[in-house]
């Protein structure tokens, strides 16, 4: 693939660059010149003032092959990926079979090869993610695995979880949570407040999510050395949880949904099944909290939880319905409209928890655009105002809040593994 891309901005948060009005010229791939004005027999593409960023990554995607491909295949998966101005992802292992051995693991890779969107796999921790017995971790080690997971479950046993920990600091794996005391929580649809009160639904109480947090960094600090990441945090405690655990040296991090800092619990009355997710909507000022979280480094991404349903999963009544909404497609349109157009975060740092962190969370080579470098970016234009409709969508599913909602800000293209994606 051979392009000039004309008359752009590059903002890149490793190499502390962000400069207007360059040419990046790309040959086979590769960047081969950075420039004002450069001369190249590629095909020219003006970008008329587009932000060109290090590619995108999402470390939070369920792609539901194998044994879901009804609701998403890697396919359809990372079409919606790229069309949403990501160039890599991460696929949660809470498939059918679960990802807890090598050949499942391989025969994603083998799926999943020559496409323009990196896929890394998460394994389980336990075997079928039932939270007895520990996955076999020297095989998925060796088959490359950098993260484990039992997403969609807590690990219930505070033994068992401790197990997973020693075994993952002798592999390094970056040990990710889904936080939820699930005693507290069976038969719940919405988060417990004066809006399930004044519908009547069952309610899931916000400390459900801190006790399995607090629970678990307690244990990774009994373990010292272990990398604890929280998925999808979504309250006001959990932030400060956290906070508190950075601060004395535990190894931890964690994630945060566009959905999660975007809409509160009200959003239930509206969208009904399209607006419950595991964990819920909180509310107003556990969003403030989230926000203030990404400000000052406690929050280290932003991750999309990308969870395609079918209609009949998602059509039906709250307590019937599946939890999770698709994703990719909305994420940087959101990120762009609710936190960098309002001023809550710079781009460089949106760019920072979208790209150069969940890359750096997993362990893989960053993304810098120099010379020599192969190109792997994100193309943004950043002023673009659009309303997010059916016609945007890519995935297999199309479970969101989200159509009809007006935003600035909207991913143009990516370029990656020697291949180019735009939005015409």
């Amino acid at each position: 693939m051979d392009i000039l891309l004309h008359n752009c901005r590059i903002v890149d948060p490793i190499s502390k660059r962000d400069e207007d009005d360059l040419d990046i010229e790309i040959i086979s791939g590769i960047i081969t010149a950075i420039g004002k004005n450069l001369k190249s027999n590629a095909p020219v593409r003006d970008l008329k003032g587009a932000v060109v960023a290090p590619g995108f990554f999402d470390m939070h995607v369920h792609l539901r092959e194998p044994g879901q491909e009804y609701k998403e295949t890697i396919e359809t998966g990372t079409r919606a990926a790229a069309s949403g101005g990501f160039t890599g992802l991460c696929c949660m292992p809470n498939t059918d079979p679960p990802i807890s051995d090598p050949f499942v693991v391989s025969y994603i890779r083998e799926k999943a090869k020559n496409n323009i969107v990196d896929v890394e796999i998460c394994a389980t921790m336990t075997k079928g993610r039932k939270g007895e017995e520990l996955a076999p971790m020297q095989a998925l080690s060796d088959s490359g695995i950098k993260m484990i997971s039992d997403d969609g479950s807590a690990v219930a046993s505070a033994e068992v979880m401790r197990r997973v920990f020693e075994y993952g600091k002798m592999f390094d794996f970056l040990c990710t949570e889904h936080c939820e005391e699930a005693t507290m929580t069976k038969g719940t649809c919405m988060h417990e407040g004066k809006i399930s009160t004044k519908l009547g639904m069952p309610g899931y109480p916000s400390v459900a999510e801190d006790i399995i947090i607090s629970r678990d960094i307690l244990l990774a600090e009994y373990v010292g050395g272990v990398r604890f990441h929280v998925a999808h945090l979504s309250t006001r405690n959990a932030v400060r949880l956290v906070r508190e655990a950075k601060y004395r040296g535990v190894m931890v991090s964690c994630e945060v949904t566009p959905h999660h800092f975007t809409l509160t619990d009200e959003a239930v009355e509206t969208y009904f099944g399209n607006a419950k997710m595991n964990p819920p909507l909180r509310e107003k000022e556990d969003i403030e909290s989230v926000i203030t979280g990404l400000q000052d480094g406690t929050i280290d991404c932003i991750s999309t939880d990308h969870a395609p349903h079918a209609i009949h999963e998602k059509e039906t009544d709250m307590n019937s319905a599946a939890f999770g909404i698709i994703g990719c497609e909305t994420a940087i349109g959101l990120g762009l409209t609710n936190l960098v157009h309002s001023g809550k975060l710079s781009l460089n740092k949106f760019i920072e928890v979208s790209s150069t962190n969940p890359r750096k969370l997993m362990k893989l080579p960053p993304i810098q655009i120099n010379e020599s470098a192969s190109a792997n970016l994100t193309i943004i234009d950043l002023d673009k105002q659009w309303v997010f409709e059916k016609k945007d969508i890519h995935s297999k599913s199309q479970n969101t809040p989200f159509v009809g909602t007006k935003l600035k800000g909207q991913p143009i293209g990516v370029i990656n593994n020697n291949q180019s994606c735009w939005r015409e």
